[in-house]
Parts: C-alpha cells; sequence; structure tokens
C-alpha cells in the first residue's frame, strides 16, 4: 500500500487528515512522524506536523501446497534430443479476411434486434445477490463481514460491516468504488438486466467521506473568500466532486466549478465577486 503524506496543526491533526484519504480507521493504519510542530513565543506553535501514513499491510496466508504439476507436451525433450525446427509462418488468406470484414460489416448494417423485456427484477432479490457476493469477497480476505440492506424503490444501497475490510475501501475510495461497480456486474449477470440503482457501503466510509470532505471544503471556501483568490482542488473521482457542489450549493460568497479531465479532473472554488467579473 502506499504512503500518504499530510500535513496539520498537531500531530493528531495531521493524522485524521491521513485517515481521511486513507479511507480506514485508526487501529488499520501506521504512521512515521516526519516533523513536529515547534514551540514558538508566548506558548504558540510555529510549523506544522508532518506524518506519512498507510493502511497497515496485511499477512498473506500460508498457501496450500499444489498438486505436482504434469509435464506438458513441451516440457519433455525429444527422443534424440535435437531443437526442433522452428514453424513455417502460416500464408495470410486474404479472401477469407476479406469474408470476414464483409460479414462483420453486413452484421453491423442489419437492424439490431431488442432484447425481450421480461418482468423487472425484484430488488430485494438483487440486494440478496449483492449481500451473498460482498460477503464471501470479504471472507476471501479472512474478514468477517456483516451486510445491511436499505431499499427506497429501485435504489438499493448494500452496507458491509467488520473489521479487517480497510483494503476494500483504499485510498480516498478507490477500492470501494471498483467493488462497486463489480458487484453491479455480478448481479446483472446472476439477475439479468435491471433497472435497479445498486450502491455499495464498506465500513460506513461514504458517510464518514462526506462528513470529513464537506468540513474541509467549507473551511477552504472561508480561505478562499479573505484571501479574494480562487482555489483548485486536488483532483478526485465524481462522487466525492459531487459531495463538494453540494456541501457550497447554499453559499452565495463563492462559487465552484469543475475543470480537467477524468481522472483529473478537480473542483475549483472562487470568490463570488471574481465570478461576476469574469
Amino acid at each position: 500500500m502506499e504512503w500518504v503524506e499530510t500535513t496539520g496543526k498537531s500531530i493528531e491533526e495531521a493524522k485524521s487528515v491521513a485517515l481521511d484519504r486513507l479511507g480506514v480507521a485508526d487501529e488499520e493504519a501506521e504512521y512515521e512522524i516526519l516533523e513536529e510542530p515547534k514551540a514558538g513565543l508566548f506558548g504558540r506553535t510555529r510549523g506544522e506536523a508532518r506524518v506519512r501514513a498507510r493502511v497497515k499491510p496485511r499477512i498473506p496466508r500460508a498457501k496450500v501446497e499444489r498438486r505436482d504439476r504434469r509435464p506438458r507436451k513441451d516440457d519433455t525433450p525429444s527422443a534424440e534430443g535435437a531443437p526442433r525446427a522452428p514453424r513455417a509462418p502460416r500464408a495470410k488468406q486474404p479472401r477469407q479476411q476479406e469474408k470476414k470484414m464483409s460479414d462483420s460489416s453486413e452484421n453491423n448494417d442489419r437492424p439490431r434486434r431488442e432484447r425481450p423485456e421480461g418482468p423487472p427484477a425484484d430488488p430485494a432479490q438483487v440486494a440478496a445477490e449483492a449481500e451473498k457476493f460482498l460477503i464471501g469477497l470479504a471472507a476471501s480476505l479472512g474478514a468477517n463481514g456483516e451486510t445491511a440492506v436499505n431499499i427506497d424503490g429501485n435504489d438499493i444501497e448494500v452496507q458491509l460491516n467488520g473489521s479487517d475490510l480497510g483494503l476494500l475501501v483504499g485510498p480516498r475510495g478507490s477500492t470501494l468504488q471498483a467493488v462497486q461497480d463489480i458487484t453491479r456486474v455480478v448481479s446483472q449477470r446472476r439477475m439479468g438486466d435491471h433497472d435497479t440503482r445498486l450502491r455499495i457501503d464498506i465500513g460506513g466510509y461514504r458517510a464518514k467521506r462526506k462528513e470529513a470532505l464537506s468540513r474541509f471544503v467549507t473551511q477552504v471556501a472561508d480561505e478562499v473568500v479573505a484571501s479574494g483568490s480562487a482555489r483548485a482542488l486536488e483532483a478526485m473521482p465524481s462522487p466525492d466532486r459531487k459531495i463538494v457542489h453540494d456541501a457550497l450549493t447554499g453559499r452565495t460568497d463563492i462559487a465552484t466549478h469543475s475543470e480537467g479531465e477524468d481522472p483529473n479532473r478537480r473542483v475549483v472554488i472562487s470568490p463570488a465577486a471574481v465570478t461576476a467579473a469574469e
């Protein structure tokens, strides 16, 4: 797991920022203190605390001894021990290639048959398939997971809770997003195409991330207003950008917009006066 480096007014604040970026609990992370704030006049501190943190590496399980692999034909030496002569390259068959191209073009020109619409999938069954997959995924990592489901119409949220689930969250929820995408694919393969919207959360990460990110961007917005200068945040995925925009929607003294292309797309916070002048 890669190290992340963060700063804060104190060691604890720097650690808290690191945990937000890693998306794990304190007991699931390890730290290195790079720099401590220095004591100044009248008990004030000068400088910032700087720490490195990462998710604690897991000890891999002992591998079960595999059965002896049967020798392949290529592994057995020839009777005379002489190297085999290289095969001559096959001649291309342009007629067959032209036929394949023409067949593919004809297939593209043909109208596609629409899939017959079956009965709508039961959201409870979709959630059950997602639960089964997530519990099995946690078990494969040696963790015990419990699930909780919230269904609102076609919106399904499945929460996986338990210990040692930090690896399924990853830095800033990147692994969690991948787990959500895979769970959707698995449910579609088992249940067929359906119109439900499946959302996965692990260890309450999304709620923690939303709270921490909203608090952070509110502080940045105050600094932007005080300085009168726009500030670009670090690149973040679409769900996090939405949290930023939603957190600052009610403010009239600043404006937000996104710029760049994924995965380097970022939110820019600008003073309202600067935005109006532009």
